[in-house]
Parts: C-alpha cells; sequence; structure tokens
C-alpha cells in the first residue's frame, strides 16, 4: 500500500495542532459561555473572541473593530458584495468583478443581477492576469464595487490588486479582494493592497473549517448580511462559534511566524515540481504565469489526457490532487478559469491541480511525479 501523499491544500488544509488545543477548551469545560451574556462563562468567551479578533487585525494591519467574523470565505464574500452595493447610493447600481473569481463571488454577481444592479466581467489575459487596464475599460461614474481576487484558487496567479484598487477609487468606487488563498502564503497587509474590503478564511490555513472574516474599512457603511441580535456590532447576527474563533487565531498567530520561511521552502519545491514534471512528461503545459503566482501552486495541462482519469488514477496510487476548485459540489466540470484565459477545450479537460503544504518535503514532490508518470503511462497505453 501506498504512503499517502496530500496535495491538495488549495482545496483545505489539515487542522494544526495549535488550533485544535485552543478550540479544544470551547468544545469542552467552557462549552456553555455565549459572549453576549454578561455572566463569567460568557465574558471568558468574549475575551477569546476579542484575543483572536487581535491577532488577526495585528496580521491584516487593520484597527480591532474593522473585522468582522463570518462562517467562511464564502459568506465573506457574499456579505462585502451585497453589503456594499445594497449599502451603496441609489445612483451606484453597477459591480465590475473578474471572470476567474471563485464561485462565491462570481455567483453573487449573477444573484446581484437578479435584484437589478448591473454587472461586468473583467477578463484576464491569456497568462490569467487581470489588468488594471482591464478594469479602467469598465469603471463607470456609477460603479459601487470591483471585486478581483488576490490570488486565484486554481491557478494561483497574483493579481496587481493596488493597481486595480487606485483605478476603482478613481472613480469613486469600492474596492474588495477575496484574500482567501493568499492569506496564508503572501506576507501583506491591507494598506499594501489599498483594499476596502477583504475575505479570509480558516481552513486555508491550518485552521477549523466553518470559521472566517470580513475586513471592512472603518466609515464604509454596509448593509449587515445576516440579520438578527447585534453581534459583530450589528455586522453579523448570530451568536459567534467561539471555539472556531479560537481556532482561527491559533492558526493565524502559527502562520505570521512561519509564513516567510514557509513560502520560500514550498516555492522551490513548487518549481522543483514544474521542472520534474517538464523533463519526464513533453506534453505538459504550465497554466497560468509561471512567476506571478502562489509559492504552493502547480497548475498544469498534460495535452491528449483525461484529467478525470488521471485524478482518479492519481488517488489510487496515493496521491491526492485535483482538477480545480473544489468548491463545485465534488463535480469535474470544465473550468471557468480555465475558460476565461482562452485555453482550448483539449487543455482544459487535460488539467491537473497539485498544491503544497506544511508536510510536503522533498520526497513527497519526486514520488508524487513517478507515481503521475505511472497514471500518464496507462493513458498513452490505452490511446495507442
Amino acid at each position: 500500500m501506498y504512503r499517502r501523499i496530500y496535495l491538495d491544500h488549495a482545496a483545505t488544509t489539515p487542522l494544526r495542532s495549535e488550533a485544535r488545543a485552543a478550540m479544544a477548551p470551547f468544545l469542552d469545560e467552557y462549552s456553555g459561555g455565549n459572549p453576549s451574556s454578561l455572566h463569567a462563562e460568557g465574558q471568558r468567551a468574549k475575551r477569546e473572541i476579542d484575543k483572536a479578533r487581535v491577532i488577526i487585525s495585528e496580521a491584516l494591519g487593520c484597527d480591532f473593530a474593522e473585522v468582522t467574523f463570518t462562517s467562511g470565505g464564502t459568506e465573506a464574500d457574499n456579505a462585502a458584495i451585497l453589503g456594499i452595493l445594497l449599502a451603496a447610493a441609489p445612483k451606484r447600481r453597477h459591480l465590475i468583478v473578474s471572470a476567474i473569481e471563485h464561485e462565491a463571488v462570481i455567483r453573487t454577481g449573477l444573484f446581484a443581477q437578479r435584484l437589478g444592479y448591473e454587472v461586468s466581467m473583467a477578463m484576464p489575459d491569456r497568462h490569467g492576469i487581470v489588468s488594471a487596464d482591464e478594469i479602467s475599460a469598465l469603471i463607470r461614474d456609477d460603479t459601487a464595487l470591483v471585486s478581483v481576487m488576490h490570488a486565484n484558487n486554481e491557478i494561483g496567479v497574483i493579481q496587481p490588486i493596488r493597481e486595480i484598487a487606485e483605478v476603482a477609487h478613481s472613480a469613486g468606487a469600492l474596492m474588495h479582494t477575496d484574500a482567501v488563498q493568499s492569506f496564508g502564503q503572501l506576507d501583506f497587509r491591507v494598506a499594501d493592497l489599498n483594499a476596502d474590503l477583504m475575505s479570509i478564511s480558516a481552513h486555508k490555513i491550518y485552521g477549523p473549517k466553518g470559521i472566517g472574516a470580513l475586513y471592512v474599512r472603518d466609515g464604509i457603511p454596509i448593509e449587515p448580511f445576516i440579520h438578527g441580535g447585534g453581534q459583530e456590532r450589528e455586522r453579523r447576527a448570530g451568536t459567534e462559534n467561539v471555539a472556531a474563533i479560537a481556532g482561527f487565531g491559533a492558526a493565524v498567530k502559527c502562520m505570521i511566524l512561519e509564513r516567510s520561511n514557509e513560502a520560500a521552502r514550498l516555492s522551490a519545491l513548487r518549481d522543483m515540481m514544474f521542472d520534474e514534471i517538464l523533463r519526464e512528461m513533453p506534453e505538459a503545459r504550465i497554466n497560468g504565469d509561471r512567476d506571478r503566482r502562489l509559492p504552493n501552486n502547480v497548475n498544469i495541462s498534460l495535452l491528449g489526457k483525461d484529467a478525470e482519469t488521471m485524478i482518479v488514477g492519481l488517488d489510487m496510487e496515493g496521491v491526492a490532487a485535483s482538477a480545480g476548485s473544489a468548491c463545485t459540489s465534488g463535480s469535474i466540470e470544465p473550468s471557468h478559469v480555465m475558460r476565461a484565459m482562452y485555453l482550448r477545450d483539449d487543455e482544459i479537460g487535460a488539467t491537473i491541480r497539485f498544491t503544497l503544504g506544511r508536510s510536503t518535503t522533498q520526497e513527497d514532490v519526486v514520488e508524487a511525479v513517478e507515481r503521475l508518470k505511472k497514471v500518464v503511462g496507462r493513458q498513452r497505453s490505452l490511446t495507442h
């Protein structure tokens, strides 16, 4: 039986021990405290939330009160887009999103259209980069919000968010960026990107699933996405998930200490994996800009091969990989990201993504490429 090699960290990351330890008391002996209660148990829970919010706000370089906890990146994206549109001046009925956004942004944009808003789609170039010039061509006097992700979840390409934000602000529009994939891998602050709103998630940085956060710059009017009690400064109603928030804070604290060294290590492994695949498999093509990408992202097309067959074959060989986003109900469908980059159908259908993580070693990379060669070899033999 093969040793399992997990190379799907863009889908989710394993819960790290520090996050689990931070969560444990609030799943056990301290599980009875509601943060809105005035008694000692409630105030203990509130202190834990405040502690995590301080850690996250320091990581983002923002004020404590600018961080709102959500159930994850998807809710944060929805809350940002719909919250800004609903709070915007009546004349601002226009939204710009990029064609390579996560479904949480794409589908929220489609929902906004149903509510009567106009939505424009910014297209990337063949390397997966959405330029500020592309946004400039779409921006209007009635644009309320521009939403472009910091780094793409499928191809890992890093976008010029600061330049795009300058275009948005020049027209009086706000800038939202989905930083779910980049937060754990790139060293940045909200001021570096000039973003007004930013979405992040815990389970991409070795924290628990079901918890995320939305940064909203102080002074920006935003309509609450979830109505009810006055939790989260009346931006997000509902009793807070104290255990998950504690785990999120612990994961961010560890991330801050490790991020720079880990990014350098993973970049070296990523480049080694690209080189090995290109050397061993001449049909391989890199998707997205090779240099302007996340440290852990290896996205390739193996021309003439079938992605689904490769994913299943790799799984049987003990390697967990994907064909792209893991957020479309487990189905392998043609990638809207690849289509937006003008790839051919045969290139899209032959795409496979490996995303490395804390547990990935050089030995893992070498062994994963060897197992990929076996899977590809079997497909070659079946087609000849």
